[in-house]
């Protein structure tokens, strides 16, 4: 980062920065009803924010390196000390505006990149055949949110539950900056409540997890060898028609390195399902990878920034309580029919103000 060419732009940034405190601590009728316009004023405030509070501390080494050379200049009983000092001071000015550069360009990369498709992977966790209930359910819900967003989605693959609703479903959704509203939901969904099946009435908790990864994600950072793939066909089973257990047309992708494996049953051609599979298991790939970078990072630091990491609990919702509740950010939402109908919008805006 050029030091002169900051502190020249130092000044846009300070103009613009008390334009938007102004708008923020007014919150004029026009941009509270407005949820989109003040998320991005609101992103941007902490962005320049940021910068400001970078450019005070480099004001501040720049005063402490001119006393440090003034010392040096007058005391020759401190030269040693003084050197060292001077030295710690530089490393911590190159520290400085290394985070102000990383900064500069995170905030033009996010400008730049608008991820308008992304693979969801809904899967059943704990809770055996309320779980698959479960994920039909919520299939449902973001069905009807994608509704809302004018989202299209394609289904990729459904694994049918042994006696109702689905022990995996995975979709292609495309939307413009749908990764920006979906990218929370990402982590373990809990639910509370009393299934079908119990004759006594007993609460109970069963769990499921989602997955949202963008296409630009796996797409560019995953390669795919197709000699380390292992082609399997089948015959599709469920519901989809005539080719039902008739033909193979169904595809099973194994990858030979890792183990992972990725199924698509979807479509009438194997031609189809292949393209589909190979999509899921590109974003398989890339999901372990993501995962096993984690599990280090974890390992050196105890308290890791929220990430969407999946055995994280992120939102539990309790049908007793008609009350659906994010543990991220402790927010409660006591309409869980309205929620469970694709009406998330509350929700979501409360996690992208609170994005940290």
């Amino acid at each position: 980062m050029n030091e002169i060419f900051f502190s020249k732009k130092i000044k846009i940034f300070k103009k613009k920065f008390n334009s938007l405190s102004k708008l923020i601590i007014i919150s004029t009728p026009e941009i509270i009803k407005n949820y989109k316009k003040y998320i991005l004023i609101y992103k941007e405030y902490k962005f320049l924010y940021k910068i400001i509070n970078y450019y005070n501390n480099l004001k501040k080494n720049k005063t402490n390196i001119k006393e440090i050379e003034n010392l040096l200049k007058k005391d020759s009983e401190l030269l040693e000390l003084a050197f060292l000092e001077k030295k710690n001071l530089f490393l911590e000015k190159k520290n400085i505006l290394n985070k102000i550069e990383n900064l500069l360009n995170l905030n033009l990369n996010l400008k730049k990149k608008n991820y308008n498709k992304i693979l969801m992977e809904l899967r059943a966790g704990t809770g055996g055949d309320e779980a698959c209930i479960f994920v039909e359910d919520i299939f449902r819900m973001y069905t009807l949110y994608f509704k809302e967003l004018g989202c299209k989605y394609d289904i990729l693959n459904m694994q049918q539950g042994s006696i109702k609703g689905y022990k995996e479903i995975i979709l292609e959704i495309e939307g413009k900056n749908v990764y920006d509203k979906l990218k929370f939901e990402s982590g373990v969904h809990r639910v509370q409540r009393i299934p079908y099946t119990e004759s006594q009435g007993r609460l109970h908790t069963s769990a499921i997890t989602v997955a949202v990864i963008p296409e630009n994600y796996y797409k560019n950072n995953i390669k795919i060898v197709l000699s380390d793939i292992k082609r399997e066909t089948f015959k599709a089973s469920g519901a989809g028609g005539q080719h039902v257990n008739k033909t193979e047309s169904a595809i099973r992708l194994t990858h030979i390195p890792t183990g992972i494996v990725a199924e698509c049953q979807e479509e009438r051609s194997q031609h189809k399902n292949y393209e589909k599979a190979i999509k899921v298991l590109r974003a398989r790939i890339y999901n372990s990878e993501f995962k096993k970078k984690n599990e280090l990072l974890s390992k050196k630091r105890k308290s890791l920034i929220s990430t969407g990491e999946r055995s994280e609990k992120i939102r539990t919702y309790n049908y007793p309580q008609g009350r659906v509740t994010d543990h991220r950010i402790n927010k409660s939402i006591y309409y869980l029919d309205h929620f469970m109908n694709g009406k998330l919008n509350e929700m979501i805006t409360a996690l992208q103000i609170l994005e940290k």
